[in-house]
């Protein structure tokens, strides 16, 4: 099993929701890209992190 931790900066806050861009790591092509949050979890958080898992 491998896990990737990958970083996201604050980039538009939507009606409901607030997008994040995937901050990338020495000019790699980005892994998800953008993502969205729902406000009430996201708060006023201007970066997240997600753990992804490759479960082969």
């Amino acid at each position: 099993m491998s896990e990737k931790k990958i970083k996201f900066e604050f980039e538009k806050e939507n009606k409901n929701s607030i997008r994040y861009k995937e901050v990338t790591e020495n000019e790699m092509p980005p892994i998800i890209g953008s993502i969205y949050v729902q406000k009430w979890y996201a708060n006023n958080s201007k970066n997240i992190e997600i753990t992804i898992s490759k479960k082969d």
